[in-house]
């Protein structure tokens, strides 16, 4: 009985302060202190809880990658990643927007976000797409559902914060026992993990993104693949190549951790902008740091009251419930996955996806585990299916930064889009029922 009150406290709250248009932070914040006040537990708990939820080393990557990709920016790196994936267009059906899919693994490889890739990649591939005859509302809708792989490519900022949001909780000794090094949950290794997963889901989006085209009528260049432009285009942009492979072979390597590679980043591109580049000038440093701090700010706010709301969830056992409740309904683990995975689609639509990871890891890892799914795995397709949240309505950020972009109605980039939300769906799928395509790299260079 105490256990269904706590629930209907703390989610009856947090839903009617979203309802009545309440900020997420204060949602969960008020819900959170309203369980604790019920509880009659000391308010100055929920302090020491949330100061002890940025205390975390890994966290520190957080504001690094994101200053790593301001800067990036800023420093000509990421247009270059762009112009050489334009290059590879060449005659092929949809080659250009076939170059905006490759463009987004470029700079997701940089960013770690899924708007920030949008928006950089959309800046030069949709003007550039519309040039070549494209219809403008389907180049910004391939450029929205392409960023999304932002938050899959290694490095990712949801990431970072999915394997934080899973520290500390409990793991099942069955669980132990089974996963061996992989019971706990390594922001490294789900780094690695998420390389091929962004793979399936980018070829995915490629074969529909051809498919199209070839109904549509886009063709390629008629002058066919100019080898010396690719050439000139990988000679400009070789600091900037060597960028991601300088970040992830780190990495990959264990020569550093993500918070280290994140500093790297950052000192990589200082000196490729002011050195190599020399287009990165101070207003333009100042201008990042400003963006970071704005942008990390919001994330620790989130990641403040989140930590308490997730605390609440786990001191009362709602998780333990929801697991138990779920394999009472069928012990199936794909039939487990599909109610996840269309779970995890809904809440992306209307919920920003830092804080639908850090409100639903705590509930749904335990379920995971009971099941015997390596928590890399489900880590992994947890950020794929929110990733698809991006190019999705209501929330749809990538959609809003698209149609900005490209000076086109919502509802048409949208209507553009959903067909690629569906493809991505069913790479998902693949990903969930094939465990190995997210965990053969990472168990290979374990050794």
């Amino acid at each position: 009985m105490a256990e269904s009150s706590i629930v209907l406290i703390l989610f009856g709250t947090f839903l009617l302060l979203l309802l009545i248009g309440a900020p997420i932070t204060v949602s969960l914040g008020v819900s959170a202190l309203a369980s604790f006040i019920y509880l009659d537990e000391n308010p100055i708990k929920f302090v020491q809880i949330a100061f002890t939820s940025v205390g975390s080393f890994p966290l520190m990557a957080l504001p690094a990658f994101i200053l790593a990709g301001a800067l990036m920016e800023a420093a000509g790196i990421s247009k270059r990643l762009v112009n050489l994936a334009e290059s590879f267009a060449g005659p092929f059906t949809g080659g250009m927007s076939a170059a905006t899919v490759l463009a987004c693994m470029f700079f997701g490889a940089i960013s770690g976000s899924g708007p920030a890739t949008t928006a950089a990649v959309g800046m030069l591939m949709i003007p550039a797409m519309a040039a070549r005859g494209y219809d403008r509302g389907y180049a910004a809708a391939v450029t929205a559902s392409s960023g999304g792989l932002g938050i899959i490519i290694p490095p990712s900022i949801p990431m970072v914060i999915f394997g934080i949001s899973a520290i500390g909780l409990t793991v099942p000794d069955a669980a132990i026992e089974k996963f061996g090094s992989f019971q706990t949950v390594s922001i490294s290794t789900l780094f690695i993990a998420g390389f091929f997963p962004a793979l399936v889901i980018s070829i995915n989006l490629m074969i529909l993104n051809y498919i199209r085209c070839k109904k549509a009528g886009y063709k390629g260049s008629t002058d066919g693949w100019a080898l010396d432009h690719i050439i000139d285009s990988f000679r400009k942009g070789f600091w900037s190549v060597l960028a991601p492979l300088v970040i992830l072979g780190g990495i990959y390597s264990g020569f550093f951790t993500p918070t280290e590679s994140a500093i790297v980043a950052i000192f990589y591109t200082l000196v490729i902008g002011w050195f190599v580049h020399k287009e990165l000038k101070w207003k333009d440093l100042v201008h990042s740091l400003e963006t970071t701090t704005w942008l990390s700010g919001r994330v620790l706010l989130i990641l403040f009251t989140a930590t308490v709301f997730g605390r609440v969830l786990v001191e009362n056992e709602i998780p333990d419930t929801v697991a138990a409740s779920m394999l009472s309904m069928t012990d199936n683990v794909y039939l487990i996955w599909t109610m996840i995975i269309g779970f995890l689609l809904f809440v992306g639509m209307f919920m920003e996806t830092l804080a639908a990871i850090m409100i639903l890891v705590p509930v749904l890892l335990p379920v995971a585990y009971n099941l015997g799914i390596d928590p890399i795995h489900f880590g992994v397709v947890m950020i794929c299916c929110l990733s698809i949240g991006f190019a999705t309505p209501p929330l749809g950020e990538n959609l809003f930064v698209a149609s900005g972009i490209s000076d086109t109605a919502l509802e048409d980039i949208t209507a553009k889009a959903l067909p690629f939300a569906f493809i991505s769906v069913v790479g998902v799928f693949i990903i969930a029922f094939f465990p190995e395509i997210a965990l053969f790299l990472p168990r290979l260079l374990a050794g």
